[in-house]
């Protein structure tokens, strides 16, 4: 039988992603991703493997932050495996759900482009879906760098630009089209708009020279995304396009400060 604080936590993280992907993105299988949500301990755990195995060491023992940490089922995990984990999110309800999840003394409302801690306090930096809402990518970038101790490792992941699959909206998508068109398009399909101009992402080579100019050095690229089927009956068409330009949908890099191996 579960506890009534599970119960309650379950509750509030039901409430939290049914108005986002209900109210705020108006996705019509909004119940089904609230599920999954839910139960995150496997999409969780499939993407702390990926991490481990990016970064190329375990996490035991190893102090990691969580940047844009959102409800906290990463954080969760990763303290499971062994890692020091602190937790930061701009969102103070996603921050109280992760405390609520995770260790409340290490989890803070801050922005990612101003994070609270001294430099060099951290072997890892994970920062998942992310960057594609921030007011300004490169501070951010620069603020995780510096944390990296001797050693440490940034991993980034974010949607490229040039990809036509719009990952928060869950919808087709046209790459480089004006922002008044996203909203038309979005309209027609009966979803909210407002969302939209939270979002700012980044290419491959914009991503690439914010790391340099932050003092830091690609050590590895990640390109497992790029024959995921999207667009329905489109699909050869879009698979020729990333193939002819060299686009991989998603962002995935592992990052090292200069100088450092």
């Amino acid at each position: 039988m579960s506890s009534p604080v599970a119960d309650s936590l379950t509750d509030r993280l039901e409430r939290y992603y049914t108005r986002y992907y209900r109210d705020t993105l108006g996705i019509p299988g909004w119940r089904e991703i609230v599920a999954v949500r839910l139960d995150d301990r496997a999409y969780e755990g499939r993407r702390l493997a990926r991490f481990e195995s990016a970064v190329g060491v375990p996490l035991n023992g190893r102090r990691l932050l969580d940047v844009g940490c959102g409800t906290g089922g990463f954080s969760l995990l990763a303290a499971q495996a062994g890692a020091d984990v602190w937790s930061v999110d701009e969102s103070p309800e996603a921050v109280a759900l992760t405390a609520a999840r995770t260790s409340p003394d290490r989890a803070r409302v801050a922005r990612a482009e101003s994070l609270p801690f001294e430099s060099a306090s951290f072997d890892l930096v994970y920062c998942y879906s992310t960057l594609e809402h921030l007011d300004d990518a490169g501070r951010a970038v620069g603020e995780m760098v510096r944390l990296l101790r001797p050693g440490g490792r940034l991993y980034l992941h974010s949607p490229d630009r040039r990809g036509c699959f719009e990952g928060h909206y869950k919808v087709f998508w046209i790459p480089y089209v004006p922002r008044a068109l996203s909203r038309a398009y979005l309209a027609a399909r009966g979803r909210p708009t407002a969302f939209l101009d939270t979002l700012r992402p980044l290419t491959f080579a914009e991503c690439r020279v914010l790391v340099q100019r932050a003092g830091g050095r690609v050590m590895l690229v990640l390109r497992d995304d790029a024959d995921r089927p999207v667009g329905g009956s489109l699909w050869p068409l879009v698979r020729l396009y990333y193939r002819l330009f060299g686009i991989n949908p998603y962002i995935e890099l592992v990052v090292a400060r200069e100088g450092q191996v």
